[in-house]
């Protein structure tokens, strides 16, 4: 399925920062925007980094490289007997050619239907008849697929994801029931569901000439049309030890993993097919945007707005203070968005703000809130512009800042106890251009960040040229209506 990382779709959601730290902030339109958007999951990553050194070992992971190009890294964790086994690819949505949208997400379903040795849908079963599960996800800039299984276990596991990273056999008879399946997907996540649908408009105004602003699933009419030789093609061009990383976390060590990756993986030979990457950084916008869409089946108003950022990967230096930032602006009910709007005006009944931090080729920061009932949403959209205007000119408070940084920090720690969340966060930030480095040298960074980091990262934050401002409304006499302009 696209990948919901970081978010759980349609209630109170945490959004997880590229390093694993989760804040909630509540709104059901932030979800779907990041349902159209995908990045953030979780959510890029990048074929030209540098290659891991083997072996490497740090505090919290091992890694090496085999032979043929695979990147590998453990994340020991001996509390039960139990392994998460995860295989990422990089590539995402924002790989695909022009006019084939959805076909990386596609390849994921199809990605189940079997080789030579498996038969198609079996892969699944014999995990659950082993105990375990399994499943996949597609963002903009990663594909992963992965198993949770008892550790004796592991090699059957790793022998079947091995098999069908080259030797996926795919024909007419499985592919285009399949694309029947993604279409109806589609209906069901997206073009059934408004919030979804104002997520998807925001994201291409916001991304206009980008591959960010082409939803992970797919354009309709495009999902349509794709072909099992187009799927055949994409999995060519890019399925392949070299362009991969294999994440094992759990009760294995590196001794141990080691024999086992180059019995099954170290064996798949590089196709040969897969190129540099070719990406871009997304073009400024030469004006604030607006969409406005009403909607029948809306069931409560909404309002959002999402300014252009760097990511972790384009702007390191200031991402962890960008990264305190928002969650001292709308990280929670101790957050400036939410007292001032919910508890001091009482204009409306959420408000928060996220930072999307994991893009390959760039990020954004959003801001969001609910009106009470009663309160228009030109009215909410006032004060919001003045909470923001007052927290850009008001120099924080050093009581704000160690709250923000004990937050993040023990909800960093928190995350850690889960042995698949800890494999996403390896997994995520090595796709997306990061490196374990970056990923062991985090906690420290958010330790560093200091007021002036924090009003300089503001400051700079809430460009409304850069911005794109999505209202949702329920419009009861007229099934959908939806206008686009520029302030």
């Amino acid at each position: 399925m696209p990948d919901q990382k970081p978010s759980p779709v349609l209630k109170p959601v945490p959004t997880s920062s590229r390093f694993g730290f989760y804040s909630f902030v509540g709104l059901i339109v932030f979800a779907a925007v990041v349902l159209a958007y995908r990045g953030w999951s979780a959510e890029g990553e990048a074929a030209q980094e540098a290659p891991i050194a083997e072996p490497q070992t740090s505090s919290m992971s091992q890694s090496f490289t085999l032979d043929n190009g695979l990147k590998v890294v453990v994340l020991p964790d001996h509390r039960a007997p139990v392994v998460t086994h995860m295989v990422w690819y990089n590539v995402g949505a924002s790989d695909e050619p022009e006019g084939k949208s959805g076909i990386a997400h596609f390849l994921e379903h199809l990605m189940f239907k079997g080789t030579h040795k498996i038969a198609p849908g079996e892969l699944s079963k014999i995990v659950a008849r082993n105990g375990g599960q399994d499943n996949a996800f597609t963002s903009q800039d990663y594909t992963g697929y992965f198993q949770r299984v008892a550790k004796d276990r592991l090699s059957l596991v790793m022998e079947m994801e091995a098999d069908r990273m080259t030797n996926l056999v795919l024909t007419d008879a499985e592919v285009l029931p399949e694309r029947d399946v993604v279409l109806e997907e589609r209906r069901a996540r997206t073009d059934n569901n408004p919030s979804a649908l104002l997520g998807e408009q925001m994201s291409a105004l916001q991304y206009p000439n980008h591959p960010y602003g082409i939803p992970v699933i797919g354009w309709p009419d495009e999902i349509a049309a794709l072909t099992t030789q187009d799927a055949i093609s994409f999995y060519r061009a890019h399925y392949s030890p070299e362009n991969a990383i294999l994440v094992v976390a759990g009760d294995v060590t590196m001794e141990e993993l080691r024999p086992l990756a180059e019995k099954y993986y170290g064996v798949v030979a590089p196709t040969g097919d897969v190129k540099p990457r070719v990406r871009t950084t997304p073009e400024r916008l030469s004006a604030a945007q607006r969409v406005v869409r009403e909607d029948a089946r809306a069931r409560q108003p909404s309002l959002s707005r999402m300014y252009m950022a760097p990511s972790y990967h384009i702007d390191h230096a200031q991402g962890a203070a960008r990264e305190l930032m928002t969650n001292m602006l709308g990280g929670g009910a101790t957050s400036t968005l939410y007292r001032r709007l919910v508890v001091e005006e009482q204009v409306a009944a959420a408000a928060g703000a996220w930072y999307q931090s994991g893009g390959l080729d760039g990020g954004r920061i959003g801001v969001y809130a609910v009106p009470r009932p009663g309160v228009a949403l030109d009215e909410l959209e006032a004060a919001l512009d003045n909470a923001l205007a007052d927290f850009i000119a008001t120099p924080p408070e050093q009581s704000q800042l160690d709250r923000a940084k004990s937050l993040l920090l023990a909800e960093t720690i928190y995350s850690r106890d889960s042995q698949q969340d800890m494999a996403r966060l390896f997994g995520s930030t090595l796709t997306s251009g990061g490196t374990i480095a970056e990923i062991e040298n985090w906690e420290q960074e958010i330790r560093n960040v200091d007021l002036a980091a924090i009003q300089k990262a503001a400051r700079g934050a809430f460009d409304l040229s850069q911005s794109v401002t999505g209202w949702l409304q329920p419009a009861p006499t007229t099934p959908v209506i939806s206008e686009q302009e520029e302030l």
